[in-house]
């Protein structure tokens, strides 16, 4: 079966206010920068957003904050983002803040099947208010739930036809797993091959619905630092 398509706008158009979104990405790297920019100019509103942060203020899913379509974010890191922070202290959206380990395997349960999981991460901490605990071996273990979407948007370097992907180094973090824990998986993509050796395949096609080939990714460092000479 043949995924790859050469209209976002085709797809993103099913997007609807309310909807949740998995998106990809850490901080900067390996984010789906046309999708983001798609779902902006629809203007869909209320939406949720999975994702370990929102970019920063005015790139990545910052764009989205500035237009206000945001109403839930579910993320690991406010970072540096003064939009988001800011917006958060109003009350303007509400945020959950969740470990990022624990962002990572609520999303990795969605994808398996798993309806939830116990962690010791965050017992007696706020983070346990209102959840359910069990004891195990004599250690206090936290229960969270998984996390599904509506749509995982995500970005990888490479797919084939089928949609099997392989990620460039880092941006091999929570684009595979938002693509999982999907009901409608979009992959952008900077390079289409023919075939991708089954070893090298980070990502199975049996997860992706779309495959996009973008181009000129502005690929945004966040904070740079160098060194002096």
């Amino acid at each position: 079966m043949n995924k790859i398509i050469d209209n976002l706008d085709n797809i993103l158009k099913n997007v609807r206010d309310g909807s949740t979104l998995l998106v990809g990405g850490f901080g900067l790297c390996g984010i789906p920068e046309y999708c983001i920019e798609i779902i902006k100019n629809i203007g869909v509103k209320d939406l949720t957003i999975v994702s370990n942060n929102c970019g920063v203020d005015d790139f990545g899913l910052g764009i989205l904050l500035q237009n206000r379509q945001i109403k839930k974010i579910i993320a690991s890191y406010v970072g540096e983002n003064k939009l988001f922070e800011q917006q958060f202290i109003n009350g303007d959206i509400e945020v959950i803040l969740t470990p990022q380990g624990t962002l990572a395997e609520q999303l990795r349960a969605g994808g398996a099947g798993i309806a939830g999981f116990y962690t010791p991460t965050g017992v007696g901490t706020a983070i346990a208010e209102g959840k359910e605990t069990k004891v195990f071996d004599g250690k206090e273990y936290l229960l969270e739930k998984a996390i599904k979407g509506d749509f995982g948007l995500i970005k990888a370097q490479k797919a084939d036809k089928h949609g099997n992907l392989v990620f460039n180094k880092t941006a091999r973090n929570f684009n595979p797993l938002c693509a999982m824990a999907a009901n409608v998986s979009v992959a952008e993509v900077e390079e289409i091959v023919d075939e991708i050796e089954p070893d090298s395949i980070h990502l199975s096609g049996i997860y992706i619905d779309y495959v996009y080939l973008g181009n000129k990714y502005e690929k945004r460092i966040e904070k740079i630092i160098t060194r002096e000479v």
